[in-house]
């Protein structure tokens, strides 16, 4: 079932979310609503509970593996995170990142260039995966949604004044 997509300036993106206290047939459910919403939107590779309203510490994500030989051949790598914790982080990356719930904002932010986080899996699993680059970026993301954290946070106070006009705006025009 598809999601609408909360976006800047609703107040719900800021709200910080709660772990999931155990894993039932409503967060499996919920969970394939997050990945299949995350793929019509066509650009997105993550998307985060609270995007879509619901402040649990939830999100899902889907960076393609290149094959090294062929870099046209990408296969799907569909990872849920439930409960994510970073206990690894080394190293610095400087990622160009765009946001679903920030439309048409794209600036750049520093993050850890190699992560190990761990969570729980969508059938309530313990998992543990080590990322590199945009799969790394794409947690961090997608952890900061979880905390009430947005792409606009990392904006200066003028852009960030500017882009919530622009994004009141564009509402008030469509």
């Amino acid at each position: 079932m598809y999601l609408p997509i909360l976006t800047y300036p609703d107040k719900l993106l800021k709200k910080t979310s709660v772990p999931v206290a155990k894993v039932t047939t409503k967060i499996t459910d919920f969970i394939n609503s997050l990945f299949e919403t995350m793929y019509t939107s066509e650009t997105g590779i993550g998307l985060a509970a609270p995007q879509v309203g619901e402040n649990i510490n939830i999100f899902v994500m889907d960076v393609h593996i290149v094959d090294p030989d062929n870099p046209e051949n990408k296969k799907p790598n569909p990872i849920a995170f439930i409960n994510p914790i970073i206990i690894h982080s080394e190293d610095t990356i400087i990622y160009e990142e765009g946001c679903l719930s920030c439309p048409e904002l794209l600036i750049d932010v520093e993050r850890s260039k190699h992560i190990i986080v761990e969570s729980l899996d969508k059938e309530g699993r313990p998992q543990s995966h080590k990322l590199s680059d945009l799969s790394a970026v794409c947690v961090q993301h997608e952890m900061d949604h979880l905390l009430g954290k947005l792409l606009t946070d990392k904006l200066s106070r003028l852009k960030r004044e500017i882009y919530k006009k622009q994004r009141v705006r564009d509402r008030a025009a469509g």
